[in-house]
This record gives structure tokens, sequence and C-alpha cells, in this order.
């Protein structure tokens, strides 16, 4: 019994000795693979099917050995927490937020819903919407994050289009748009003149969207805000990539120099000067279709088209301690169209450019002063410069156009949190813009030169609370601009409400106040080649007034397991627009003078998922009515980007590594004006009929993609993807206007959305 029980005792001494050897074993192992904690989360979320979202200033830093893989999700979140001293909340089965167990500075709206249509998809307790491109999914006919074309697929954005650079939130037109590149702000959006984002998704870490109840911190902007923002994490070991689609080859690299000091570097560059691809063809089609380079008369002949265009975006991150932070940023986005013309008769012929391009950079410095209260300076610049030579062979005859931006702004900002419930946010902005216009005539000798500046100083505080339950959130902001040349004052509200009312409902009002200065005209049509015809301008107070907007709007959402419900009814009035920012091409083409809008309109999202796929049906519905004194008799008529129904039908499916997309989308189609085909031309002028009577056919769209991931090497990963834009060729009629003949008579034009487009990628990342 004695040998039998003391040889047990050695069993258990000599295999528990064998365990602790193995633990050992193991504990040195791990200490020689430790990983950034960001990396370790995104293998769990694979490995468990889970989410995580978190502030990288949270992660900043820390790494994490992986314990056995065999561990429960329970247990391995109690070991996380154990090792790295965050906490781990969740917020709603398999979906979890990281957070400081201590009160931070960074008062982050908690997310209300996650994976909102597809992954890297959120929506926030304040209303606005959060895309983050480190864990963006897949949406149809997209095999890359392109920034602009992805925040399409929230209900009440569109481009009627096709092109990003005139994006469209809830019925207003691109240039009411505030648009934030690390800050700055950007008066350029689109390469390829429009159709693709000008903003290279590599090193743009989150987008915020807002369509109402913005924070007060945001100045113009009257229809939308888009925000992006790059990371201000320095990282522990070199992190790049290199990828090309059949449009552009771009790479990244994020470098560590030092513990103290990171530097992040993109590039972008077209391929279409080097080969042509059938992607290049359709947007060369679509793009250039109603402008020079196409409608050339009998007399001559163009040839030796040439475009190409190319982004480089940097960052600098230097952390002297862990309490400040000094980031510098800088962008530039360029595009060239070069294109010749022949004349048959003489064969002489001439060139003829177009440039676009903008330059932008900020300076940073953060000031964490304790646990509660930060400070931040910044400064910033933003110029934007589009300049086009046109030569006339038949007139004999060159055409100079030009028009500039210049954009300075210095902000001080205080961010204070007050306890657990309340923090404070409050900051001055001031800002000298200043924007001109050329034009150049030889023949016979013309020149205009207009250059406007305007100087603005901004105060702006808000409080945001929010319950211990997290059923209550509220946010209440009043931003003051005072504009120098004019000396007058606009105060601008603006709250935001949510509240649960039940374990699977919530209410939420949103209401603002805004204005803005500056907007997009177009003088005439064949302005800039008839490629890129807007032009910024100024407000002058008096036939160029300063554009001001009101919005309210009341949503509810409702979500159970894996079934979300929204829908949201809104009411929005922008008054101050001018007939040339419109873009008439009916009888009011070449009028000047100043109106409003009126839209109001109901948004609704039903969205299924399961853990492999999502699948989602959204509606919008929306009236949209001009109103101008002058035009019309005074009458309301139909906005020119008046879309009544839209309908997008979409699901995405995740398996593994690979991941596929499928979508429809369906909107009744924009307003025209018709011409009375029994008095077609009167006093030399096409008879138009009622402004805007009519609508053109329906749009329909079909779009699929895929992409796949796999390891190609030790950290090295590649990933490779294709699309189909608009599958069945669908032939849209996205445009029409009318023309006067030399026969004297009426010519009818249309412009057609993209026929089918196929796209390619293959990266690799390390």
């Amino acid at each position: 019994m004695y040998y039998i029980v003391n040889s047990s005792i050695k069993t258990i001494i000599f295999s528990g000795l064998l365990i602790l050897n193995s633990f050992l074993v193991a504990a040195q192992n791990q200490t020689d693979q430790k990983q950034p904690l960001s990396d370790a989360l995104e293998q769990i979320s694979q490995r468990h099917q889970v989410r995580f979202s978190y502030a990288d200033e949270s992660l900043e830093g820390k790494t994490i050995t992986l314990p056995d893989e065999n561990l429960t999700l329970e247990a391995l979140l109690n070991y996380l927490q154990t090792e790295t001293k965050l906490v781990f909340q969740e917020i709603s089965p398999k979906n979890y937020v990281i957070r400081n167990p201590i009160s931070q500075t960074q008062f982050l709206d908690e997310v209300l819903i996650t994976k909102y249509l597809t992954e890297g998809i959120s929506l926030q307790t304040d209303g606005t919407s959060k895309i983050n491109l480190d864990e963006f999914g897949i949406l149809p006919g997209l095999i890359e994050p392109d920034v602009l074309q992805t925040i399409q697929a929230l209900p009440g954005i569109i481009s009627v289009d096709e092109r990003v650079s005139n994006l469209n939130i809830r019925g207003g037109t691109n240039d009411q748009n505030l648009i934030l590149w690390d800050g700055i702000k950007m008066y350029q959006s689109g390469h390829f003149f429009g159709l693709i984002s000008a903003f290279n998704p590599s090193l743009i870490h989150d987008i915020s969207i807002s369509k109402n109840g913005s924070s007060a911190q945001y100045g113009d902007g009257v229809s939308g805000i888009i925000d992006m923002h790059s990371s201000d994490q320095i990282n522990t070991k070199i992190q790049g990539g290199l990828g090309s689609n059949l449009i552009a080859a771009d790479g990244f690299a994020k470098i560590p120099i030092g513990k103290k000091i990171g530097f992040q570097v993109s590039a972008r560059r077209s391929l279409t000067n080097v080969f042509n691809t059938p992607t290049y063809n359709q947007y060369f089609d679509r793009i250039f279709q109603d402008s020079d380079l196409t409608q050339q008369s009998n007399e001559r002949v163009t040839q030796d088209e040439r475009f190409y265009f190319y982004d480089v975006s940097s960052k600098l991150i230097y952390k002297p301690s862990d309490k400040d932070q000094l980031t510098v940023s800088g962008l530039k986005i360029f595009n060239s169209l070069d294109y010749r013309e022949t004349a048959i008769d003489n064969n002489q012929s001439s060139t003829s450019k177009l440039v676009q391009e903008s330059m932008a950079a900020s300076i940073t410095y953060q000031r964490q002063w304790h646990s509660r209260f930060q400070t931040t300076i910044k400064a910033s610049m933003s110029n934007y410069d589009l300049n086009s030579k046109n030569n006339d062979i038949g007139n004999d005859q060159q055409l100079i156009q030009e028009n500039n931006v210049r954009d300075n702004r210095f902000e001080l900002q205080a961010n204070y949190q007050i306890n657990q419930n309340l923090n404070y946010l409050g900051g001055y902005q001031y800002a000298e813009i200043g924007m001109s216009n050329l034009e150049d005539v030889n023949n016979p000798e013309y020149r205009r030169y207009i250059k406007d500046v305007l100087r603005s100083h901004g105060l702006y505080n808000e409080v945001s609370f929010k319950s211990n339950s997290g059923n209550s959130y509220a946010r209440l902001g009043l931003r003051a601009n005072y504009i120098e040349q004019f000396s007058d004052f606009f105060l601008e509200p603006r709250f935001v409400f949510n509240q649960k009312l039940s374990k699977n409902f919530r209410v939420e009002l949103l209401v603002e106040l805004k204005s803005q200065t500056a907007s997009q005209i177009i003088d005439l049509q064949d302005d800039f080649l008839g490629v890129e015809k807007r032009r910024w301008i100024l407000s002058n107070n008096n036939d160029i007034p300063i554009i001001q907007s009101q919005q309210l709007s009341l949503g509810g959402h409702y979500q159970k397991k894996s079934l979300l419900v929204s829908l949201e009814g809104y009411i929005k009035h922008v008054d101050g627009i001018t007939s040339r920012s419109q873009g008439f091409q009916n009888q009011y083409q070449y009028t000047d003078v100043s109106g409003s809008y009126r839209i109001t309109g109901l948004d609704f999202l039903i969205n299924q998922q399961f853990d492999n796929w999502s699948a989602w049906l959204s509606y919008s519905l929306s009236k949209n009515d001009y109103t101008f004194d002058d035009l019309n008799d005074g009458n309301q008529f139909p906005n020119n980007i008046d879309i009544r129904h839209q309908v997008t039908f979409a699901g995405t499916y995740s398996i593994n590594n690979l991941k596929l997309a499928l979508g429809f989308n369906w909107h009744s189609g924009r307003p025209t004006t018709y011409y009375d085909m029994s008095n077609p031309i009167s006093a030399g002028d096409i008879n138009y009929l009622e402004p805007n009577g009519s609508n053109l056919s329906s749009y329909f769209r079909t779009d699929c993609s895929a992409t796949y991931k796999f390891k190609i090497a030790k950290n090295w990963q590649a990933h490779i993807g294709a699309s189909l834009w608009n599958i069945f060729n669908t032939k849209n009629t996205i445009n029409r206007y009318y023309r006067i003949t030399d026969q004297n008579t009426v010519s009818e034009i249309n412009t057609k959305s993209l026929g089918i487009t196929p796209n390619l990628t293959f990266r690799v990342s390390f």
C-alpha cells in the first residue's frame, strides 16, 4: 500500500515536473514570439470570428504572446485582460470594445452597431458612420476600399453621375461636402477627373461620415462631412506593401525610426500612359464622352491623347514623451491630360493640356497634461490648381483658363473630461482663403482675372454626456463664425440625442445649422476642355451669398441578434445657392441668380447577418425642390439631382480568406427638361418646356467582386481580387441636354453611364 501510494506520489511529482518544464519552455518560446497586440487581435478575430473596436492609442506599444490555440474565447479574453491591463467589454455577441481601465481624455463615442453592412463599417451613438479601412471587408464592385466609392453604400449617399468628385449627400452638391484629410480641407477629391478617389487608402486608418448633427468643431460642409484620419501609431517593425490593379500601381511603408519616431509614406501612379486596359477604355469613354476629346468637327482629328495621375502621401510621428506628440502630414495629388489636334487639310497640329493638382500639409502638436485634459495646436495649408490651355486650330484661337485656391488655417483646441459622464470640447479656428479665376483668349483678345480673399474666425464649444448604463447619449454644441470682410456673425447650434428605449430599440434625434463661404460654379459647359467644368469661388455677400443650411432628422434602430432594422426621416433646407452652381443645361443655363432647395426624405435599411454572410436591403425616398424667386415665376421645381426613389439589394459572403459580394442598384431617373417638338426653336433659342418637368429612364446596375488572401512566406501575405461593374452592361442614360446645330435644328446629347467594367488586383504586404 505504501509502495503504491509512494509510487503514485512520485508519478504525480514527475508529471508535475514535466508539465512545469513544458510551461517553462513554452514561456521561453513565447518570450521570443511576442508580437504587437494589434496583430494578435487580428489572429484572434479570424480564429474565433469576433470583432474588436479600439482607439489606436490604447494598443500603442503593447505586445503579447498568444497562448495555446485550444483555449476557449472566454479564457483567452481573461488572459488578454490580465496581460495587457486593458478592459475587453462585450457590446453585442462576438463584438468587443477595448478600452483603458482609467478615464481618458478621448471621450470616445460608443459603437452603436458594429459590422454595419460589412466588416469595418460601424454606426456611432453620435449619429456618425465610421469606416475602419484596416478591417474593411468587401462591397459589390469594389476589390479595394476606394474611400469615396465605399461611403456610397450608406443610405442617403449617391453619385448621380457615377463620379466620386460629384458626391451627393442627401440631395446636396459635392461642393457642399466638407472633405478632410488628416484635418486638412481638400478641394480636389477625384482622380481620372472624378471616377476614382484621390485618396490612397493605404495610409488612411478610418473615415468618419456625418450627414447631420455634426460636431461644432466642423465649419463648412452644409450637406455632409467626410473626415479621413491616418494612424498616429508608431510601428514596432517595418510594415509595407506593393500592389496594382488595371488602372494604377501603388505601394506604402510604415517605418519605425527608434521608439519615439515613426514615418509613413504611400504612393500611387496610373498605368494609363503605359498601356491601355479594358478598365481604362471604359473610364475614358465615360469621362470624355462629352468633351473636346470626343466632339471634334470634320475638319480635324484628335490623336496621341495622353493621360496619367499620381498621388503621394506621408506622415511623420514624433512622441518625445508619453504626454507629447508631434505629427507632420503631407499630400500631393496630380492629374494631367494632353491631346493633339491635327487639321486634315494642312496637317497643322497643336497640343492642348489640362492639369489638376493639389498640395496639402499640416503640423499638429498634442499635449496630454493629465489623464483628463488634452490640448491641440494645428496649422495647415491646402492649395488647389486647375489649369488648361485649349488650342482651337479651326478658329486659330488659344484659350487659357485657371482656377486657384489657397487655404491657410490655424486651430487651438482643448478637450477636458469633466467626469466619466461629461466631456467638454472647445476651441478657436482661423482661416484665410484666397480664390482666383483667369480667362485669357488671344483671338479676339480678352482677359479676365478675379481674385477674392476671405478671413474668418470660428469659436466653438460643446458638451457631451453619456449615462453610466450606456442607454443615453447627448451632445450639445454651439459654433460662432465671424467673417471679417462682411462683419457678419453666424451662430450654428448642433444637437445630438440618442436614447435606448428597450433592450433592442434606440431612437436618435439630430439637429444642426451650418454655413459655408466657398462653392463651385460652371460658367460654360465647355470650360476646361469640358472635362472638369466646375471652378471654386468665394461668397461676396451679394450675388454669391453665404450658403446656410438647417437640418433635422429623427430615426430609430432595432437590433436583435443578427437582425438590424433602421428608419430615419429628415428635412433639410439650404439657402444661398446660385443657379451657376447647379449645372443647369436647359433654359436656365446662362442665368445668374440665387435661391434655395428643400429636401424631405426617408432612409430605410434592413440588414441580416450570420457568421459568414451579410445581406441588406436599403430604400431611400426623397423629394428635392428648388425655389428661385427670379426663375419659373418663383414656383418650386425639381432639383437637378432629385432622385425620388433609390433601392440597393446586396450581400457579402466570407469563408476563411475568401470574400464574395454581389449587389443590385436601382434608382429613378434624374429630372430633365424637354423642348417643344412642334416649335423647337424660338428667337434663336431652344423652346424648352417646364424646367425639370420630366425624368430620364430608371438607372439599374449589377456589380460583383471577389477577393482572396493567402500567405506566400513568413510575415508575407498576398491579396488577389476581381470585380465586374455593371455586369449586364446596362445602357443607363445619366444626363440629357440639347444643342442647336449648324443646320438650325435641335440635337439631343445623352451621357451614358459606365458599361461593363472589369478590374483585377494583386498585392503583397509584409
